[in-house]
């Protein structure tokens, strides 16, 4: 294995959502996540790193220890079931890629491990107010044994939210309790955010894109620049409720583009990956994302 990461990094993730839930509230009649005082809509960390994990476990044979288990008959194993594939917490560390990024509490023979993931992500945000809609249908099977017609659906979706998340990964965290991750666990996680934001492809989830990520690499100890997400707009003329598509509008990246300006001397490398129908903006103008970043080591990540 790669020797344990040395530099801290911050990651800005944007994706969008298209007539789909990208978070139910299980509490809420699975309604998506809104705060009702902005109206906003809100992703939890739990919904982005349970997409992660989902890639790195059916798409790259990647072992994960919060996965979904069934016993040979078929009814869901409990965390302890899955605690007992392993020999120590020590294999559990080693093997898991997922714990190796996000951390875990874990019990295996009466010892009890707690840790701290070196990658945290805040929640998810739309940079623009949504609009929650109701949806009722029909399906043409009868719910139960008696009933001579089928059944109403319902759900609720939104037909348009722009989502960022900003995250940390923690070199400090990793080194001070032992948790040996990697540039390449780094690297496949990115690729997993990526990747995997495409492949949620369930009735709810249809209609997800990747559209831009960022790694900032930094070569000062200790250091982050912070909240990348807040230093983003989507600009559109039209009212926010309208928006329907990522070419509805640009991304505004002059205070992100000030801020990376600023710390340049900081910053080791930047990578980052945009989807062709993204318009990046400067001070209103539309730009060439490779021309505002020139100066620093560029990398242009390719999944």
């Amino acid at each position: 294995m790669n020797s344990t990461i040395k530099n801290r990094s911050e990651i800005l993730f944007l994706y969008d959502v298209s007539f789909a839930n990208p978070n139910g509230d299980p509490v809420d009649e699975n309604k998506p996540r809104i705060d009702e005082e902005t109206g906003i809509n809100i992703v939890t960390d739990v919904r982005l790193k349970r997409t992660i994990r989902d890639y790195l476990a059916e798409y790259k044979g990647k072992d994960v220890f919060i996965l979904e288990t069934r016993d040979k008959d078929g009814k869901l194993r409990t965390k302890d079931d899955r605690i007992s594939d392993f020999g120590s917490n020590e294999d559990i560390i080693e093997k898991c890629i997922d714990v190796r990024l996000f951390g875990a509490t874990t019990a295996v023979k009466d010892k009890t491990m707690t840790l701290t993931g070196p990658v945290q992500f805040g929640y998810g945000r739309s940079l623009h107010k949504v609009n929650m809609t109701y949806i009722k249908g029909t399906t043409v099977m009868p719910s139960q044994s008696g009933n001579n017609q089928g059944t109403f659906t319902e759900k609720y979706i939104l037909p348009y939210s722009l989502i960022s998340f900003y995250g940390i990964v923690n070199e400090n965290a990793a080194k001070n309790q032992n948790i040996p991750l990697t540039d390449e666990d780094i690297d496949l996680m990115l690729e997993a955010m990526w990747n995997g934001t495409k492949n949620l492809m369930s009735n709810s989830k249809m209609g997800h894109m990747p559209r831009f990520l960022l790694q900032v690499v930094m070569k000062e100890k200790n250091y982050q620049i912070g909240e990348l997400n807040k230093r983003i707009k989507f600009v559109h003329d039209v009212e926010d409720e309208e928006l329907r598509d990522i070419k509805d509008g640009k991304i505004e990246i002059k205070e992100l583009v000030e801020s990376l300006n600023a710390n340049k001397d900081k910053i080791s490398a930047v990578r980052y990956v945009a989807d062709e129908r993204v318009v990046f903006s400067l001070n209103g103008d539309v730009c060439d994302i490779d021309d505002m970043l020139k100066g620093f080591s560029v990398e242009k990540l390719s999944f």
